[in-house]
């Protein structure tokens, strides 16, 4: 390509706000292992700064690719993520009753997060090249299937909440491309059969079991049961964080929830709980509102794209 070309319509604005949210993600992960008494957990801040400048160069080497490259091999990379989901199984390592993480030594390389990403390309290319079979059932459902197979692998690893966000890509695309209202109609009918089905087999399958649980214990709480409050634990706690941030916060590095270590997983899981402990609502607000720029530069990208 002509020099200097694949810079000039590259969105500056898109990439100021997300390295600002780096920045400040890097920044929280210190203050919530400031106090934590395992070394390793202490040492995330240097690795992340590392994974962000690894993640640098990947991000300019890929955008002076045409996009169109990508969909080009699109079926190839549908396969590889298949093939990552399906080794994940047999030789991921168990973390917390789930196996979805390969252990790369320097990091844990989870496929799914991964494929968060290559499931938008792989479903886009195929929508985006059949368009005109999308008002057919029979089409529908093969991009159905698209999604469905690696949500199964997904599910089973078991981590539901990543599976549902396939499915919500899928429904996004769908709904974007076109789908007909009475095919939406037809889905959502074949859901309000299939949800109480899945839950019931989740409920008798004891690596699914904790997934029921939290849902049982989410729409049907009872504070007498111990059950309950072993589950709710974090989810309290968390909510203690967030009110007890008030409007503008605890200050960096002060937030009692934070730095007592009354919230468990807070550089990852409560992450958002522990931003707010110690930043308040206002700082809270600050976050989601570059999160909500991020996704509007992303969208206004996709509207430009040919």
């Amino acid at each position: 390509m002509e020099r200097g070309r694949i810079w000039r319509h590259f969105d500056f604005w898109l990439i100021g706000a997300v390295a600002l949210l780096v920045i400040f993600g890097i920044a929280m992960i210190r203050s919530t292992t400031l106090t934590s008494v395992d070394t390793d957990i202490q040492a995330l801040p240097g690795r992340q700064i590392v994974f962000t400048l690894i993640g640098v160069v990947i991000l300019f080497v890929t955008s002076a690719i045409d996009y169109r490259f990508w969909s080009a091999i699109s079926s190839s990379i549908y396969l590889l993520l298949l093939g990552l989901l399906v080794l994940v199984l047999f030789l991921g390592v168990d973390i917390f009753g789930a196996r979805r993480w390969f252990d790369l030594q320097l990091i844990n390389f989870q496929p799914s997060e991964l494929g968060k990403f290559l499931i938008v390309l792989t479903l886009g290319t195929y929508v985006a090249n059949r368009r005109d079979e999308l008002s057919r059932l029979p089409f529908v459902l093969q991009t159905l299937a698209h999604v469905g197979l690696p949500m199964v692998l997904i599910f089973i690893e078991p981590d539901l909440s990543t599976s549902l966000i396939y499915g919500v890509v899928w429904f996004t695309i769908l709904w974007a491309a076109g789908l007909r209202w009475q095919h939406m109609a037809l889905f959502a009918g074949i859901l309000a059969i299939a949800i109480p089905i899945v839950f019931l087999v989740a409920v008798e399958t004891p690596g699914l079991r904790y997934m029921a649980d939290r849902l049982v214990h989410f729409l049907y709480p009872d504070p007498t049961s111990q059950a309950y409050r072993d589950a709710a634990y974090n989810v309290n706690q968390a909510l203690i964080a967030i009110g007890s941030g008030g409007w503008f916060g605890q200050g960096y590095g002060h937030g009692t929830q934070v730095q007592l270590r009354f919230l468990k997983v807070r550089h990852t899981d409560f992450i958002f709980s522990s931003i707010s402990n110690e930043f308040g609502f206002a700082g809270a607000l600050v976050i989601v509102l570059l999160i909500a720029f991020v996704v509007y530069r992303i969208f206004r990208a996709g509207q430009k794209a040919r």
